[in-house]
């Protein structure tokens, strides 16, 4: 799972150099666009931040998911601590709960 978890990682790094560009400040000179592209731009900044944030949020979940693995409770879950079934890890290597706490945790 270390692999893998550094994978995502590596990815989302990557994605970082280049998604950056696309979250930042809208010029709002009107004498260069027009009002629509102005929205159109401030609209396309909005989803590119929202998209930093999540992408963020999952390389916290992941170095949080390789600090486990080092300390040994990777796998286990965080509420009863029995093991987390290996293909819900399989399906996402940051899973905290086990599917019975997820499912409570969630109602």
């Amino acid at each position: 799972m270390r692999k893998k978890l550094l994978e995502m990682k590596q990815e989302l790094l990557r994605l970082a150099e280049t998604g950056d560009e696309a979250a930042a400040v809208v010029e709002l000179d009107q004498t260069k666009v027009g009002r629509l592209s102005r929205m159109d731009a401030m609209q396309a900044q909005a989803m590119a931040q929202a998209s930093v944030q999540r992408r963020e949020a999952m390389l916290r979940q992941i170095d949080a998911a390789l600090k486990r693995i080092d300390d040994g409770e990777y796998g286990y879950c965080r509420d009863c601590g029995e093991p987390v079934d290996p293909r819900r890890l399989e399906v996402d290597p940051t899973a905290l709960l086990c599917i019975d706490c997820a499912s409570r945790s969630e109602a």
